[in-house]
């Protein structure tokens, strides 16, 4: 594949097939960590490394992988990545893995690397893959900072623990599980009408 190619798959991720914001996949990590910025950036950062690792190594054993045993397959994959960043995670960033903490272990079943890998990984190349593992990384990892930004400024006062407004004038409602919900509604719209006004 060509170099513009490439470029497009990349960029498939982030603005087209936005796994959050189009597509709707992940949508509980999405809801369940996006209490912060730092939260939602950890939490995208850690997927797109499994989304992308996994991608390759199914890309290169897709032909060895029987389809009767395909997706307990690439659950064990997605399985060999998630255990060394969640031991890393541990170890180096105790913080995130203190406000992350059940979310980690569950990228492993998480239906935005799945079906990825499904979709894709089993259909194309290593280097096409790989690359739409770190697209569909990237665009997930931008709509959980924003989501959580959008949050944690609405309910805080706060982005990335810098005070933007006033304390008082934070909704807790916003740093809360209806706050989540309530923020994605509001950004799934402004995006749409977004995209249909482009």
């Amino acid at each position: 594949m060509n170099k513009t190619g490439n470029i497009q798959i990349l960029l498939n991720g982030i603005i087209r097939e936005n796994p959050i914001f189009v597509l709707l996949l992940g949508m509980c990590p999405t809801l369940g960590t996006t209490s912060s910025a730092m939260n939602g950036m950890g939490m995208g950062l850690a997927t797109m490394f499994v989304l992308s690792c996994t991608n390759m190594v199914i890309s290169g054993l897709k032909n060895l992988i029987p389809d009767s045993v395909r997706i307990p397959a690439y659950v064990v994959i997605i399985a060999t990545f998630v255990t060394p960043l969640q031991m890393f995670i541990e170890a180096f960033l105790p913080e995130l893995n203190k406000s992350l903490g059940l979310f980690i272990p569950l990228i492993v079943v998480n239906c935005l690397v799945l079906g990825r890998a499904e979709a894709f990984a089993g259909k194309h190349g290593a280097l096409q893959s790989g690359l739409d593992g770190v697209g569909m990384g990237l665009g997930f990892t931008i709509a959980l900072t924003l989501l959580g930004a959008v949050r944690e400024l609405l309910g805080s006062g706060k982005i990335f623990n810098l005070t933007l407004l006033p304390e008082q004038y934070g909704a807790l409602v916003f740093v809360l599980a209806p706050g989540a919900f309530i923020a994605l509604g509001f950004l799934i719209a402004l995006i749409n009408k977004l995209r249909k006004a482009s």
